[in-house]
């Protein structure tokens, strides 16, 4: 079973979002929603479908992992996971994270492996194979 995962970022902004939960997948497509304003909108049974099917987005999780990303000021926020963990009776683990990835972006050391770098004039295209997207130059 995957683990739900939790970072310092999450935790700090919290699960609604922030100023940008209005273009989260779960807020288009209404899974979101709490289990009363399913039940106020659609009647009790087919709210507990929807929610089940839908809402319930840790139904199949069992184990909580923390990333630890080297830029927590304290344990706050591992012991906040902690303490998630336990209330939903659910397996706690810490990981050491990287940022690597997001250093080289800055530095602009772009590995074609790890970045897909797109030329002025070029686009973004579907590769129906591995590589699942690639570049091609923009037809005028």
């Amino acid at each position: 079973m995957t683990p739900f995962c939790s970072t310092t970022g999450w935790i700090e902004r919290g699960e609604n979002g922030g100023d940008l939960s209005q273009l989260s997948i779960a807020r288009q497509m209404g899974m979101d929603l709490s289990f009363e304003s399913l039940v106020a909108k659609y009647g009790e049974d087919n709210a507990r479908y929807l929610w089940d099917e839908l809402c319930n987005t840790t139904k199949n999780y069992s184990q909580l992992t923390f990333i630890e990303m080297g830029v927590e000021p304290d344990e706050s926020f591992e012991q906040r996971t902690r303490e998630a963990a336990v209330q939903r009776g659910w397996k706690f683990e810490k990981v050491e994270g990287d940022l690597s990835l997001i250093q080289r972006l800055v530095d602009g050391v772009w590995d074609e492996k790890e970045f897909l770098v797109v030329p002025p004039g070029w686009r973004v295209v579907a590769k129906y194979d591995e590589g699942i997207v690639t570049t091609e130059e923009a037809k005028p």
